[in-house]
């Protein structure tokens, strides 16, 4: 079995994948502080998979309280080269139907505290190159496990990541909506920041729940309409991943695995103790 293990980052009804075995949760520190949850370890179709629930079990933490160098660093540390990250959004364009999935390829920021979503500081300076956020490969192999699973999935899109908790007001949603993008939520970016810094190789799974406000034929987005979406979006994503760890190499050899080659500009002869003590598990094959 291949050392490198497999993430999911998800809602906590992910977790009950069917052939998901030899469960074990598992509490991670960081030098960040603590990760959203427990990380729960396991085996799925032969390979080693590690959840993380991304709001915490019983969804206790808001999309801007996410702590994202931490929830990122504890999945490095357990080994963790690749991520699927299944999340829930809302539509910007017609044609992205509630329950449907976008396989978004591009994001937008639009939060207000994107310097937590670097390990970098602190006496390291590095600069990741970033114009394709997405890991492609895992991208694609997601793409066919929906297609063959029979899934609505739509092939690439830029995500809207605002800040929340509030959702859009019409004006900012009726200007993104003008502006062409397709999806909007509130947590992925960061994960995909910290991912890459991190070398793992990152994919989201957008899984639609309503219409943002853009749309006014619509009825407004209500709590009740989105957790009825995300139950069924949950079922699908689980069908989706399933098909799709087995296909997912065991040697992490794509780009992203060597993201950090070129991306540090600080003298190794003066990087700080304590700044390499943190990122050991980032930085271990450059010390």
């Amino acid at each position: 079995m291949s050392k490198h293990r497999i993430g999911i980052i998800g809602g906590s009804g992910l977790y009950n994948i069917e052939g998901f075995t030899d469960q074990k949760w598992v509490k991670i520190k960081t030098p960040f502080g603590p990760p959203s949850d427990e990380l729960l370890t396991g085996t799925l179709a032969g390979r080693e998979v590690v959840f993380l629930p991304r709001h915490a079990r019983g969804h206790r933490i808001l999309p801007s309280e996410l702590n994202h160098r931490a929830n990122i660093w504890a999945m490095k540390k357990l080994g963790v080269a690749w991520i699927i990250s299944v999340s829930a959004v809302g539509s910007l364009q017609a044609k992205y139907k509630p329950c449907d999935i976008v396989l978004v390829d591009q994001f937008l920021d639009r939060t207000k505290r994107d310097f937590e979503h670097t390990f970098f500081g602190r006496g390291i300076v590095g600069h990741i190159a970033f114009a394709d956020p997405i890991a492609e490969e895992l991208r694609q192999l997601l793409l066919k496990s929906a297609c063959a699973q029979k899934a609505r999935v739509h092939d690439g899109g830029t995500y809207v990541n605002m800040e929340g908790p509030a959702f859009s007001t019409r004006a900012e949603s009726t200007t993104n909506h003008k502006l062409g993008y397709d999806v909007i939520g509130m947590t992925n970016l960061g994960e995909a920041k910290c991912a890459r810094e991190a070398e793992i190789a990152y994919a989201t799974m957008a899984m639609i729940t309503d219409y943002d406000c853009w749309k006014v034929d619509e009825a407004h987005v209500t709590v009740e309409m989105v957790v009825a979406n995300v139950t069924q979006n949950a079922a699908t994503a689980k069908s989706v991943i399933a098909k799709v760890i087995p296909q997912i190499p065991v040697e992490p050899s794509w780009p992203c695995h060597s993201a950090l080659n070129n991306a540090i500009m600080t003298d190794r002869k003066v990087w700080p103790k304590k700044t390499i003590a943190e990122l050991k598990p980032l930085l271990a094959k450059y010390l």
